[in-house]
């Protein structure tokens, strides 16, 4: 695939000269010309094609449920609560568990909010990162697009990564409690099952997107019986439960972190709500495979998001009314703290049986979010922002995905995690930097559309409440990525230090250098793909940010007025 012009920011408008043609010429992955009719293609091709300059690879399977479906597979609320459990009990205990939850996860939904209204706004697979084309001056354009896709590239990475590991974690958790504790998992067997189940996750995302849909389908379903039985489960169960003083007002001082004062501790606890409410982007990178994105996408990342935030909160209230002493379960032999109490309250076979459901489910979620990543890296080549563009933009002919994209992002994920055989702390660097990069992403569109004031609204807004919603979204974002930089625990020694600050200083350390000696001379920001027969482009054959000066070439006018060709022009 060569490369292709570059896409202007807002207010600079072509000129365009309209004629009259009536058919659409594609290319497929090997080159070979297949003229259709213009009305073969749907509305959101035609949109795809006319709108953002994409051409249009990929099969449309998602409706309404499973893009549902998918957007809550990426939080897998009863398996990520299960692995991050522990960070608000070192934090402060009951009270931290609780009202981190409630606290942070109001953050979290302003910027699922800001980035839902920018995903309607823009349905492509490259997500926020090609947002900054559309709403940036066209100088700054090439610059603020590469750091906006190398954080997300890294929060993306990192996540899988991280989920993988804890669903790793959970399997062989469920094995020693199988063994009577007689059997404890090691760092070097976890990471060994982690890298084996890394693989299958890869092997399930080299289905076509059809089966993809299927299997995205039965989450949500199996994914809410778990948690509602496990909710009962316990309050049947459980003899000793704790009071609802306890619950909501007691707070463990001096805190298991170490950290003083109690106060400053506390704020710790919002890593486990932040790590499980992010990746809300995930869903606009399938946005090219959704019947309607600028609809059903912005639908699924709020209504998920509000599911999980309010689920979140309730689960967590569930679990810290039966958790019994939180010091035994800090002190497990498992290291898993939630299975421990599966454990105390319904013994082995309940315990076995939530662990390997909640195994399960960070499985599905891996599954969704390697999907993602893969069609992030499919289109961060497709703009010419990875080496080797030409191998991840590669579409299999039978399954019609991105397959190359899909191995290197399967072998990116299993890289992150073999730092783990050095350092343990190391892993817990990976949580964090999860949730610090994703959101630094998401963060920089949202302040481009404040500053620049060249935002078109999609059919899915906020209205007069935008700018609000996006201002606290920011100023969040900026306070919880101070905290998650920090060490969790004090006195710090290279055992225990936060390793988030050396993950996130050597992606900028590496985005800000391969920059300056070849990214700047060669990238321009997201490409063009497609020519609109019967319109010319302006002299730097850029399409304009400005969609009122090509007169807004929604599905309708396109159909009447033109038709798309894609090609990749040649840059010498």
């Amino acid at each position: 695939m060569a490369a292709a012009t570059g896409v202007q920011a807002a207010g600079e408008a072509p000129s365009l000269r309209q004629g009259s043609v009536s058919r659409v010429e594609i290319r497929d992955d090997h080159g070979r010309r297949k003229t259709v009719a213009l009305e073969e293609l749907n509305e959101a091709d035609q949109a795809l094609a006319g709108k953002f300059g994409y051409q249009p690879v990929f099969q449309r399977e998602f409706g309404y449920f499973s893009t549902f479906s998918f957007a809550m597979s990426i939080s897998g609320l009863f398996s990520t609560v299960t692995t991050t459990f522990v960070y608000p009990l070192y934090a402060g205990g009951a009270a931290s568990v609780v009202w981190c939850w409630l606290i942070s996860g109001a953050g979290c939904m302003c910027i699922a909010l800001s980035v839902a209204e920018l995903v309607s706004a823009y349905p492509t697979s490259g997500g926020l990162y090609y947002t900054i084309s559309r709403m940036a001056p066209a100088p700054w354009v090439p610059s603020i697009s590469w750091i906006t896709a190398w954080l997300n590239l890294l929060g993306q990475v990192a996540g899988v990564a991280s989920a993988e590991y804890g669903a790793a974690q959970m399997l062989l958790a469920a094995v020693s409690i199988g063994q009577d504790f007689q059997w404890l998992p090691t760092t070097g067997a976890t990471i060994g099952v982690m890298a084996g189940l890394t693989v299958v996750c890869g092997l399930v995302n080299t289905l076509p997107t059809y089966w993809m849909e299927k299997i995205t389908k039965s989450y949500v379903v199996f994914h809410l019986a778990v948690l509602i039985a496990c909710c009962i489960a316990l309050l049947v169960k459980t003899e000793n439960k704790h009071d609802a003083k306890y619950v909501f007002t007691h707070v463990d001082d001096p805190a298991p972190s170490g950290w003083k004062p109690i106060g400053w501790s506390f704020l710790f606890g919002f890593l486990s709500v932040s790590w499980t409410m992010t990746d809300y982007d995930a869903t606009a990178h399938i946005t090219e495979e959704i019947k309607q994105p600028e609809l059903k996408a912005p639908w699924a990342i709020s209504i998920a998001m509000a599911c999980t935030y309010v689920l979140g909160f309730l689960f967590n209230i569930v679990l810290v009314f039966c958790m019994g002493d939180p010091t035994e379960l800090l002190s497990s032999p498992i290291e898993q703290p939630v299975a421990q109490l599966y454990y105390n309250s319904l013994g082995k076979a309940g315990a076995i049986f939530f662990t390997v459901s909640a195994f399960i489910i960070i499985e599905f979620s891996c599954f969704a979010a390697t999907q993602s990543l893969a069609r992030s890296v499919f289109a961060f080549s497709r703009d010419r922002l990875l080496p080797l563009p030409h191998i991840w933009t590669r579409i299999n002919e039978t399954t019609r995905t991105p397959l190359f994209a899909v191995w290197i992002s399967t072998l990116a994920c299993i890289a992150i995690n073999l730092i783990g055989l050095g350092s343990y702390a190391a892993i817990a660097g990976v949580f964090s930097i999860c949730a610090i990069a994703l959101d630094w992403s998401y963060c920089i569109p949202i302040v481009c559309k404040l500053l620049f004031h060249s935002f078109t609204p999609g059919p899915w807004h906020l209205g007069k409440f935008s700018t609000l919603v996006n201002l606290w979204a920011c100023a969040w974002t900026l306070f919880v990525s101070i905290i998650f930089l920090l060490p969790t625990y004090m006195p710090v020694t290279a055992a225990d230090m936060n390793y988030a600050v050396v993950f996130l200083v050597f992606i900028l350390l590496c985005a800000a250098v391969s920059w300056y000696l070849g990214g700047r001379k060669y990238y321009v920001g997201p490409v063009v793909e497609t020519e609109i027969q019967g319109f010319s482009l302006g002299p730097e054959g850029r399409v304009s940010g400005d969609t009122s000066a090509v007169g807004e070439l929604e599905s309708s006018e396109v159909k009447n007025k033109a038709d798309v060709q894609s090609v990749y022009n040649t840059r010498t």
